[in-house]
This record gives C-alpha cells, sequence and structure tokens, in this order.
C-alpha cells in the first residue's frame, strides 16, 4: 500500500487505468466498449458511471469491483472511489444532441456594446484559417448580426430532409458555417418576442442545423445574463467560455456577474480566459502611437485579479468596424494586424482548449430543478 497517488489525478489517467479491465468472455476492456461515461473528479475523489447494455448483467458487480481495484493500482490508493462508481444503462443514456462536435465554446460579455459578436466572427475566421473546422451559432435572439458581419443578409439556409429529419443547412463563408434566427426575421422590424418563444427558437437552430463535423461551434450569446443562457447550458454541453470587455470600468464590473454565472456550482462551464477589445486606438496616419481612450490594460489586470487565462488585447482599427459593416471580417486578412491578433488569440483559445480537455472531464448538460 502507498502513502500518496503515483499519478496526477485526472481523466486521461482514470481512462487508461480502466483499459486493463477486460469485459468478461471477451477480448475488449470496457474503454474500447464505453462503458466509463461522465467521469468527474475533485481532488482525490473520482467518480463515473458504467454503462451496461442490459440490466441484467451477470458481470455488473465483478467489473465495478475490477474498475476500482484497477484505478487504485494505477493512481494509489489514497484516491476515493469506493461506492463512486454509478452503475447505468443504455436505455437511460441521453442521446448527444451534437455528437459530431467537439468542443463547444459560447462567446459571452457582461454588457452590450464590447464587441462580443464582432470578436466572435474574427475568432471563428480565424480558427478556420488555421484549417479548423468551424461553427457560428447567432445566439443573441433579440439583436442577431451575424448575417450582416458575414455579409449574408440576403441569403435565406436551405431545408433538407436526411432520413426521417427536416435539417437546416447553414450558411458557409471564409470556412465558417453559420446559422442566425436573422435569416428568418424581417430584419426591419424589432424582434419582440416573450423568453420561451426566444429559448425555443434557439433550441430549434441547434437541434434543426445540418452542423456535421466541427472541431469547434462558437455560439455567440446575448450580453448579460438571461434565460438565452440557462437554455444553452442546458441544451448544449458547453466545453468553456470566452469572456470579451472592454478596459473601462463599468465593462469590467459586469465581466465580473456574467463569469460568476458560468463558475457557479449549478452551471460549472470552465472560463477559457478574457479578451480585452477596444484596447488601444492607433490612427492609419500615426501607426506607432497607441492613445488609451477607454483606459490601459483594464481587462488584462482584471484577469491577473480573477485568477483567468488572458487570451490577448484587439485595438481600435476602423478596418475592424468598415468589415463588420461591409460583411468582411477583419481576420479574413491574415496577414493584417487585426488578423494577426485575431489569429494569436485563436491559438491560445486552441490552447485553452487542449488544456482543459486533459485536466477536466466533459462538461454535462445543466439540470437545473425548480421548486
Amino acid at each position: 500500500m502507498t502513502d500518496s497517488p503515483r499519478k496526477l489525478i485526472v481523466p486521461k489517467n482514470i481512462t487508461d487505468a480502466l483499459r486493463t479491465v477486460v469485459y468478461p468472455g471477451s477480448e475488449e476492456d470496457i474503454v474500447s466498449l464505453e462503458m466509463p461515461q461522465e467521469i468527474r473528479i475533485a481532488g482525490q475523489r473520482v467518480s463515473f458511471s458504467l454503462v451496461f447494455q442490459k440490466s441484467d448483467d451477470p458481470n455488473i458487480e465483478a467489473l465495478v469491483l475490477a474498475s476500482e481495484e484497477a484505478i487504485k493500482k494505477d493512481v494509489g490508493d489514497k484516491v476515493e472511489i469506493e461506492d463512486n462508481i454509478a452503475v447505468k444503462f443504455i436505455h437511460d443514456m441521453e442521446r448527444p444532441v451534437l455528437p459530431n462536435v467537439k468542443n463547444i465554446i459560447a462567446v459571452a460579455s457582461g454588457k452590450g456594446g464590447v464587441g462580443k459578436s464582432t470578436t466572435a466572427v474574427n475568432l471563428a475566421v480565424a480558427l478556420a484559417n488555421s484549417g479548423k473546422k468551424v461553427g457560428l451559432l447567432d445566439a443573441d435572439i433579440f439583436g442577431p448580426s451575424i448575417p450582416k458581419m458575414f455579409g449574408a443578409e440576403s441569403e435565406r439556409p436551405a431545408g433538407e430532409k436526411i432520413g426521417d429529419r427536416e435539417v437546416i443547412n447553414p450558411i458557409q463563408k471564409y470556412g465558417v458555417k453559420f446559422l442566425s434566427v436573422g435569416f428568418f426575421v424581417d430584419p426591419n422590424s424589432a424582434i419582440i418576442w416573450r423568453g420561451p418563444m426566444a429559448s425555443n427558437a434557439l433550441k430549434q437552430l441547434i437541434s434543426e442545423g445540418n452542423w456535421g463535423e466541427l472541431d469547434y461551434l462558437l455560439l455567440d450569446l446575448p450580453p448579460g445574463t438571461s434565460d438565452i443562457h440557462l437554455t444553452l447550458v442546458q441544451t448544449l454541453p458547453v466545453t468553456g467560455a470566452v469572456i470579451v470587455t472592454t478596459p473601462q470600468d463599468v465593462a469590467l464590473a459586469d465581466v465580473i456577474r456574467g463569469t460568476s454565472m458560468f463558475q457557479s456550482k449549478s452551471i460549472d462551464v470552465p472560463i477559457l480566459g478574457l479578451i480585452e477589445n477596444m484596447a488601444w486606438f492607433t490612427p492609419a496616419e500615426l501607426p506607432e502611437n497607441k492613445y488609451y481612450i477607454f483606459g490601459k490594460d483594464g481587462g488584462k489586470n482584471l484577469a491577473e485579479k480573477l485568477g483567468l487565462p488572458f487570451l490577448g488585447q484587439i485595438p481600435i482599427v476602423q478596418s475592424i468596424r468598415e468589415g463588420a459593416d461591409s460583411g468582411i471580417p477583419a481576420s479574413a486578412e491574415e496577414e493584417s494586424i487585426t488578423g494577426l491578433a485575431y489569429a494569436e488569440i485563436a491559438r491560445k483559445v486552441e490552447h485553452r482548449v487542449h488544456l482543459r480537455n486533459i485536466q477536466r472531464a466533459p462538461t454535462k448538460k445543466v439540470k437545473i430543478s425548480r421548486k
């Protein structure tokens, strides 16, 4: 018996340990059979579900005990695993909503006017520029702006029947597949929907979108916190959230409220990092000058204070505004100042997602009970 774990307790090490447990009467281990699911780690405590095909499987007790022993042997006897393996059966497991999407990233802001949608569009294009398969869902139901930013206001997604399902094919530009409620409403009319109507419209875009295989699906959320945010985390297992802010104090105060929502115990979506938009202004005729109109390094300092990864700063550049208005994202010009800035942020986002996925179990959909 050892006095401390021999290995770091992370999901990958737990999975590796369980690969040594072979299903009786077969040559396959339980990981290859996709039996261990929902692995969660809190300090020394490890918990997960072991999913069986039938409720009368005679190997249930033996495999639970074998799983406990394999984990103790691999990571050390200090691990808390006894009674933490939940036995489930295949008919109890939900079908994933988007099974072919590897990572779902929420792009959020504490308040409006900080350039959240512009950042979401340019981050999506920058990820696509690096060779990734990327989708973007305009979840800002009451103020959809993605169609305009892609120059696709006049386009309409086509419907298609695949098997017994009616699906909506996203529009694709600059390597990004995207859908927005803005495609289905009059752009000159105000969108006046009650909460349930907006939530149902969003669920339809998620479930009926023909997204295919994606490395990343970005969600452009409404500013602040609302029913739309709850609908998303109850509908999709969000991999992590990226927070967009500007340097001034009023925006930073709202960031704290926004991050606390994602980090709350009931939601528990990891914060991948913070982006500081409108960090400074550089006039075209004075390219070496930086004017800190909204204050200097406010977002960067806040990220350090809150212990959040800082993903980078985006300056105020005329081309960003012009690109958003003309439908040509600034990051489409990869060698421009803004293109390079978004490319660097995209690399950092990918790195944070990679770290998040090896250090934490997959995020589960939120189940909120109302008493």
